[in-house]
């Protein structure tokens, strides 16, 4: 019984340092407004003129891939190849082995996709 007094100090202690509520800041948060748009607000058939927008394609394609979790699209590397861009999209699960991605093309003019195979 003695032991259990010091104990429940702490606990009280504890507890009164514990506040009721969040905490609130003087400015309420909003979104920016010259936010760039994210691969999956960009609609489909947009012309992938820049870098940016070749990488949004791709991401955006392969959200409709059945194995979408396995590409890391934030760590592409991109290449400008005359009409089209080459978009090599690092994979988890090639981890380990070369090459450790997967090749894509994005036409500049229409944004169209298409898978290129890996050697």
């Amino acid at each position: 019984m003695p032991n259990t007094l010091p104990l429940a100090v702490l606990l009280l202690a504890l507890a009164g340092c514990q506040s009721a509520t969040a905490p609130t800041t003087g400015a309420p948060a909003t979104a920016p407004t010259t936010a760039t748009p994210s691969a999956i607000s960009m609609p489909a058939g947009t012309p992938a003129t820049t870098p940016e927008a070749a990488r949004a394609a791709v991401a955006r394609y392969l959200q409709g891939q059945p194995n979408a979790a396995r590409y890391v699209p934030d760590s592409a590397s991109i290449v400008d190849v005359d009409a089209h861009w080459q978009v090599l999209v690092p994979r988890t699960d090639w981890a380990g082995r070369m090459p450790n991605k997967a090749a894509f093309e994005v036409d500049k003019a229409t944004g169209a996709v298409r898978t290129l195979p890996v050697k």
